[in-house]
């Protein structure tokens, strides 16, 4: 019998730069899953770092402190649910199949977080514009925001149309974020239904008027958030 096959595969050796990629990334991930539950002020670099799997020590060899590392998850945030695919006047689940029961079971909890995450960034928002070191980080991001909200507007305004592009994504984030107030206050609840309506209207769209019907959600990627939830509930692999 060839002994050289009875030898299990010897595992690759990971750099010590591969090793510090894959502990911000985990930090990250927990830092959305930790900001969303307990808010930007509410939420500790303790508990972000247990839940990653590694001591505080670590958020401090990866980022400078919670504004940072917030500004890290924010980035994570506008790149994975505000990619160029980005849709928000898509009804959830038209993409693909539809969803599976136990899918559609974790909606709660991923909207739960979206949600959670936004109103962690108006907290984070009213901190940093009070400071100076943080304001262009933050107007850095606010862009990349807009300019997430101008690639919608180019694939869906309507002909004949006056406002300029830049005009209906400044209006449509604004819209967004009025909602993330409301809610924040208790005063009122608005429906992913609604905020659609809301945004075909600033398009000119008055095509979409029936669109209320049916489980919708703020943001048609919230099944990349349900990944998230699963990815972030296996055990971390421990560094070497």
């Amino acid at each position: 019998m060839d002994q050289h096959r009875l030898m299990p595969a010897r595992r690759k050796r990971r750099t010590r730069a591969e090793q510090k990629r894959e502990t911000r990334n985990a930090l990250i991930e927990a830092g959305l899953l930790t900001f969303s539950r307990d808010g930007y002020h509410g939420a500790s670099l303790e508990e972000i770092a247990d839940t990653a799997g590694f001591s505080k020590g670590a958020v401090y060899s990866n980022f400078g402190g919670k504004s940072e590392l917030f500004l890290a998850v924010l980035d994570y945030n506008l790149s994975t649910l505000r990619g160029e695919h980005w849709d928000p006047l898509a009804l959830a689940g038209t993409a693909g199949d539809a969803l599976s029961e136990q899918l559609a079971g974790d909606r709660n909890q991923a909207e739960k977080l979206v949600r959670g995450f936004e109103l962690a960034t108006l907290e984070f928002i009213t901190t940093a514009a009070r400071d100076d070191a943080l304001v262009p980080a933050l107007r850095t991001r606010i862009q990349t925001l807009l300019d997430a909200y101008k690639r919608v507007v180019t694939a869906h305004r309507a002909p004949d149309e006056e406002l300029a592009g830049d005009e209906i994504a400044q209006l449509m984030a604004a819209l967004e974020q009025g909602v993330s107030v409301l809610a924040l206050s208790g005063i009122a609840s608005i429906d992913g239904s609604l905020l659609r309506l809301g945004m075909r209207r600033l398009l000119g769209d008055s095509v979409g008027t029936a669109d209320r019907s049916g489980h919708t959600s703020l943001l048609p990627t919230v099944e990349q958030v349900q990944r998230l939830i699963n990815d972030s509930a296996a055990e971390p692999e421990v560094p070497e």
